[in-house]
C-alpha cells in the first residue's frame, strides 16, 4: 500500500515527466545534423582514386563527384569497380554535377538512372526553364533531388540560376525533390555585377528546398577563392550553418575550393578545419 509521502513524490514523478520539454531541448532534439563533403571538382587534376586518397585524408566522408572522377557513360560493371574503390576510402558519394537537364526526357533520364546506380541522393543541376516537365516525372520515379546551381556572372550577365530567388520562382510549383545547391562563392561573386546576395538569407530563402551546397570562399578583388576565414574573403561560415539549422537542413555541405588545383589539400584542410570548428560551437 502506497504511504502519503510515497503517492506525493510518485505523483510529482510522474508530473515531471509529463512535463513538456525546455526549448533548450526541443531546438536539441530538432537540431538537423549538417555533413560536410567535398565536390571532387576541387581535385580536378587528380584521377580519381589520387583524388579518393586526399579527400580520406581531409577526414571527410561525403563527396558530390563531376564527370571527370566519375563519367555519366560508365557500363554499370565500372560503376560497381568506382563504388569498391569509394568504399576502400570510406567516402559515400551522395551527388553528382553539375549536370545539365534539357526537354530531353530520354537523356534526362538516363542521368537518373546513373544517379540510382550510385545510390546519389541529389543532381547539382543546370536545367533549361524547358526541362521541369520532364524532371517532376524522373523526381516522383527516382526519388533523386534536382538541386539547381547557381553560377553568378558569367562575361558581363549573370547565370540564368544565380539567386536562390530566381531559382525558387521557378521551382516553387514543380515536385518538391526539386530545389537548389546553393554555391556561396558564386553567390558572392554576384557583387561584382553590382548585386549584393547574403549566403545565409539565401538559404533561409530556399527553405525546404536547399537539398545540397558548395561551400566556398571568395575574394572579388583578386577574383579567386580564399580558405575560411581569410580577411579577404566574404563569408561567414557561421552565419551560414546556422541558416541552414534554420531551415532543418539534412543534407551535405560539399567544401569547394577552386584555387590552386595543382595542389588543394593543405588550403582544403584549413577550410575543413575551421568548419568543423564552427560547427563544433554551434553544438
Amino acid at each position: 500500500m502506497m504511504t502519503a509521502m510515497h503517492r506525493r513524490e510518485f505523483l510529482a514523478a510522474t508530473a515531471a515527466s509529463l512535463m513538456p520539454f525546455s526549448r533548450t531541448q526541443l531546438l536539441a532534439a530538432e537540431k538537423p545534423s549538417i555533413q560536410l563533403g567535398v565536390q571532387s571538382y576541387t581535385f580536378r587534376e587528380f584521377d580519381l582514386e589520387p583524388a579518393l586518397k586526399r579527400i580520406h585524408e581531409l577526414g571527410l566522408k561525403q563527396a558530390e563527384f563531376y564527370s571527370k572522377h566519375i563519367p555519366p557513360a560508365s557500363s554499370s560493371s565500372k560503376l560497381k569497380e568506382i563504388l569498391k574503390l569509394c568504399q576502400d576510402y570510406e567516402i559515400t558519394p551522395v551527388g553528382f554535377g553539375v549536370s545539365q537537364f534539357s526537354k530531353d526526357h530520354e537523356a534526362n533520364k538516363k542521368l537518373f538512372e546513373f544517379g540510382s546506380a550510385l545510390g546519389l541522393k541529389y543532381l547539382s543541376a543546370d536545367p533549361t526553364p524547358d526541362a521541369f516537365e520532364s524532371l517532376d516525372k524522373l523526381c516522383e520515379e527516382y526519388k533523386i533531388a534536382i538541386a539547381i546551381h547557381p553560377h553568378g556572372p558569367m562575361g558581363k550577365g549573370f547565370h540564368r540560376w544565380y539567386s536562390a530567388e530566381i531559382i525558387l520562382k521557378a521551382v516553387k510549383d514543380h515536385h518538391p525533390l526539386i530545389g537548389s545547391c546553393l554555391d556561396t562563392g558564386h553567390l558572392i561573386r554576384a557583387a561584382q555585377l553590382g548585386e549584393k546576395l547574403d549566403p545565409a538569407q539565401q538559404v533561409r530563402h530556399m527553405g525546404a528546398r536547399n537539398f545540397a551546397m558548395h561551400l566556398k570562399d571568395h575574394d572579388n578583388k583578386r577574383r579567386t577563392d580564399v580558405v575560411f576565414g581569410d580577411k579577404t574573403g566574404a563569408l561567414n561560415v557561421q552565419a551560414v550553418f546556422e541558416a541552414l539549422h534554420e531551415v532543418k537542413f539534412r543534407g551535405t555541405v560539399c567544401i569547394e575550393y577552386e584555387a590552386n588545383p595543382m595542389n588543394p589539400s593543405q588550403d582544403m584542410k584549413q577550410c575543413v578545419e575551421y568548419a568543423n570548428n564552427v560547427l563544433s560551437k554551434l553544438g
